[in-house]
């Protein structure tokens, strides 16, 4: 059958299907009528399942590790395993290995990501596989490159940034222009084109060869893999892994790993307590060819992402899939039994989308005839990032799951990590954007993930901006303030599901525009004006901003059992009077943050601690997994029960005095102090003198129930002092412009306070904690990278395209680190750049220098940060500036006080 014969609106393809070339699957007998849709209780299609043979295998009383799911992530963390010396492992298949997702994947290995953890992930697996190619393993391995194309400038302004970063690593990348991606690609259109990236190194395997190479490697080494036996219970003891019950008996273990694919959400639930793996499967396409006359074998993977569309060279024909901007998602009752070699309905109407773009890229396949049309399931999760990590709920469970369509890519590199995360208790990297604990309860909802899986797979190619929000699954955690900030023109972001106000803009609304979603912009954003407004009233008026979100605990106890807990958790001294604030990490062994929070002592054994929203699992994960196994010390929760207004600015303490009965002037209401104090008619409120920016002000929190009462009292006591409401992104420049460093953005687990200079908040002669054998040998001996502030230099704020974070910074032409959060300062006006960079020996690994300060700030030193491929001057510093505020435009200042 001829592709261009069915584009035509009444499509007819019953006939002329060729037999299937993939592997474990039978031709389909006819095709479906296109107009019939696939629901989930018709979905899989009648391919017969696999014909492989099983060996028997027994099935041991125990072992050290179990991994469930024989696709390519579980013989991958199977393989790595081995590599470290583990071989106590036994892998559980329900079915034959790589029945489930891995035998029907495209195979195409792109190492190009947006930040340089990913890259450091595919590129491992990238070289692994050529390896394993080299000796001898038959993976299919060809290292054909990729182009990566771009119809309009925005896109190019993405590959340029790309490009910039992956230079800067040593990574080998290519602009190209539309006629040498012609020239690459013969068969291409390509008059339509803005430009290119060519990455030579890339290429294409056979997915299940991939992972027949890793088992056979891991058993090899002496790991068992079990076919055709089910993981029907994971059995704990004190909330951590003891033992797995299956379908042909129990096997204790010490550590369990959840490799399960599109079952991974399900396997989840299987322990008590349940594990949350927030996945779904989504129908998921590509389009097999026969050979095609022109067709090189060593054509380059083609990623038309403006198009949505990816192809590659496949027996002497083109697949050629993509990923439609609104899915279909399937399973959501749960995957049918047996599902094992199996696809999906095809259904050429919902392809359409996808076809055309493909016609429109390679004008020859008009006339091409197709082998079949795929329709394999593929798990995606709701922030389009893959699942790893051990899970916040059970002890020694690791999961590996929610590929979003780049498990082949990351398999090799996930296996490693994973391996590393189980034997040493975390990654050589910093994996916190794909870290399980990432999640809060609702992400595992079964209608959330339907309804946000419509959107996330056609995110894989959709140009992401800058700032730009998710449109489905909002408004499910909401301030009680939430309906009368919308009304007042808030316009929304969303963290852990939390609605947030980023900015006000009245008139938007009166346009009728959608305030939770925002239309993105690698250039000056659209909301520039407005938040410098909102800055400036925060520096000479008083803002009121809604902190709700922030992730709130209690800590108790009976005796002094809390205090002793937290000053062992702790790198600051906890032991201070009642009603002091302190600001504290919370370190791991190797000094890095775990945790970066506020504690106020509200009593002798009551401790109130808040830290950002993001990190509400993992505290609470952290926090409970070193609790006194007596019960003596308690931890709650209490993020709902309250709500938070930041009250920001010079008049922020007048304004709070005559709404209360409690003095606030400094001498009675210091600096990093908490009050429960009286607000308008409302009782029980936590005052406390800090706003995160370096501005005068309190953070009140209130009661859920008494919010609105109290919000209205200090806008209605506030209309004197020019009171106004303020977005987090007025807060992100005031804590820029002050150089304030910020958990998961700026600082994770793989930074100390040492290294981002803190060190004055470590109690070194103080009670031993977490991470203090780190930090001491670390003060001895130097540190190893340090965070700066640069200033950049002739940059036009309103013509040049911003830095939003991942620029390389480069030291006197060399490549030292990356930009971490960027902002416009508006006192300084400047733009402003946050990051780390590293004193690195000749083989790039950091050098501990106990002179760091000295390295950074050296006169002879020249500075560039590179955006978008042009490098600008930047002017180091490590300490806080002093700021006075600047001359502002009198109009604006009018504006405001209206």
């Amino acid at each position: 059958m001829e592709l261009r014969r069915i584009v035509r609106p009444c499509f007819n393809i019953h006939k002329h299907f060729a037999h299937s070339a993939l592997r474990g699957r039978n031709g389909l007998e006819g095709a479906r009528n296109v107009c019939h849709r696939v629901h989930d209780k018709r979905a899989y299609s009648s391919g017969t399942a696999s014909s492989l043979e099983r060996e028997a295998v027994p099935l041991p009383q125990e072992a050290r590790v179990v991994i469930c799911g024989g696709g390519i992530l579980g013989t991958s963390v199977a393989y790595h395993l081995t590599e470290r010396g583990w071989t106590d492992v036994v892998l559980l298949e329900q079915g034959s290995l790589t029945c489930g997702t891995t035998w029907h994947s495209a195979g195409m290995v792109g190492q190009l990501r947006n930040n340089t953890i990913e890259m450091d992930v595919t590129r491992y697996s990238r070289d692994l596989f050529k390896r394993l190619e080299e000796d001898g393993h038959g993976l299919g391995w060809k290292e054909c490159g990729s182009i990566n194309i771009a119809r309009t400038h925005e896109r190019m302004i993405d590959f340029k940034r790309k490009h910039a970063l992956a230079s800067a690593i040593g990574f080998e990348v290519h602009m190209l222009t539309p006629r040498e991606v012609k020239e690459k690609c013969p068969l291409l259109k390509s008059d339509d084109l803005e430009g290119g990236l060519w990455i030579p190194s890339d290429g294409v395997v056979t997915a299940p060869d991939v992972a027949m190479a890793f088992s056979k490697l891991a058993k090899s080494k002496g790991v068992k893999i079990i076919e055709g036996v089910k993981v029907q219970k994971i059995q704990t003891q004190n909330d951590a892994v003891k033992a797995v019950k299956t379908s042909n008996g129990k096997i204790n273990c010490e550590y369990f790993v959840n490799c399960a694919g599109q079952w991974s959400r399900e396997v989840g639930k299987l322990s008590i307590p349940k594990v949350r793996v927030p996945l779904h499967a989504c129908e998921h396409y590509y389009l097999v060819t026969k050979p095609l006359e022109g067709v090189d074998r060593m054509m380059p993977v083609i990623r038309d992402f403006d198009g949505y569309i990816s192809t590659r060279e496949w027996n002497g024909g083109i697949l050629a899939g993509g990923f439609e901007p609104e899915a279909r998602p399937v399973f959501h009752t749960g995957v049918p039994d047996k599902f094992e070699f199996q696809l999906l309905q095809e259904d050429w109407d919902h392809f359409q989308i996808l076809l055309e773009q493909v016609l429109h890229r390679y004008p020859v396949l008009e006339r091409a005839e197709i082998r079949q049309l795929v329709n394999g399931p593929e798990s995606f999760t709701p922030d389009s990032n893959w699942i790893l990590g051990e899970s916040a709920e059970v002890d020694h469970y690791y999961v590996a799951a929610g590929m979003n369509s780049r498990g082949i890519v990351g398999s090799g590199g996930i296996g490693k990590y994973m391996a590393e995360w189980i034997i040493d208790g975390q990654p050589s990297i910093d994996l916190w954007q794909y870290d399980v604990r990432r999640y809060v309860g609702h992400h595992n909802n079964r209608q959330f993930l339907q309804a946000r899986m419509r959107e996330v797979l056609g995110q894989q190619y959709s140009l992401r901006y800058p700032g730009v929000e998710h449109r489905t699954g909002r408004k499910l955690r909401t301030s009680p303030l939430h309906t009368r900030l919308e009304v007042s023109g808030a316009c929304f972001g969303e963290t852990m599901a939390y609605e947030r106000p980023m900015w006000f803009d009245p008139d938007k609304r009166d346009r009728g525009e959608d305030v939770y979603n925002h239309q993105g912009s690698f250039n000056k954003p659209a909301w520039f004006d407005i938040v410098q407004a909102e800055y400036v009233a925060c520096k000479e008026r008083v803002c009121l901003i809604d902190m709700s979100s922030f992730a709130k605990f209690e800590i108790k106890s009976p005796g002094k059992e809390a205090l002793e807990y937290l000053q062992y958790l702790c790198s600051n001294d906890v032991d201070l009077e009642s009603g002091s604030i302190i600001h504290t990490g919370m370190q791991n062994v190797l000094g890095g943050f775990e945790n970066d929070c506020s504690i106020a002592r509200l009593s002798d054994n009551c401790f109130f601690m808040i830290c950002p929203a993001t990190q509400q699992t993992r505290a609470s994960s952290w926090l409970h997994r070193h609790l006194p196994p007596d019960g003596s010390v308690q931890v709650r929760d209490v993020t709902s029960m309250f709500s938070g207004i930041n009250v920001i600015g010079p008049h922020a303490q007048q304004l709070l005095a005559d709404v209360t009965d409690v003095s606030t002037d400094k001498k009675d209401f210091h600096v990093m102090t908490c009050k429960v104090i009286d607000v308008g008619h409302a009782g029980g409120i936590r005052a406390m003198r800090l706003t995160h920016t370096g501005e005068d002000g309190f953070i009140l929190y209130i009661p859920s129930e008494y919010t609105l009462h109290v919000y209205d009292t200090l806008v209605d006591a506030g209309k004197d002092y020019g009171v106004r409401n303020a977005g987090y992104y007025a807060l992100r420049h005031l804590r820029i412009e002050k150089s304030f460093a910020y958990w998961g953005l700026d600082i994770n687990a793989y930074t100390t306070p040492l290294e981002c200079g803190r060190e004055f908040r470590v109690k070194f002669d103080g009670d031993d904690f977490i991470g203090k054998e780190a930090l001491v040998k670390q003060k001895k001996e130097g540190v190893g990278q340090k965070f700066v502030q640069f200033i950049l230099e002739n940059f036009d704020v309103d013509d040049d395209v911003w830095p939003w974070g991942n620029e390389p910074i480069f030291r006197n032409g060399r490549y030292v680190g990356k930009t971490s959060t960027c902002g416009y300062g508006f006192t300084l006006n400047r733009m402003v750049c946050l990051g780390f960079i590293r004193d690195c020996d000749e083989s790039a690994q950091p050098k501990m220098n106990p002179n760091i300060y000295d390295y950074v700030m050296d006169k002879n030193a020249v500075y560039e940060i590179d955006i978008a491929g042009r490098k600008y001057l930047a002017k180091p510093g490590i300490h806080t500036p002093k700021l006075a505020l600047s001359v502002v435009d009198p109009s604006l200042l009018a504006s405001l006080y209206k």
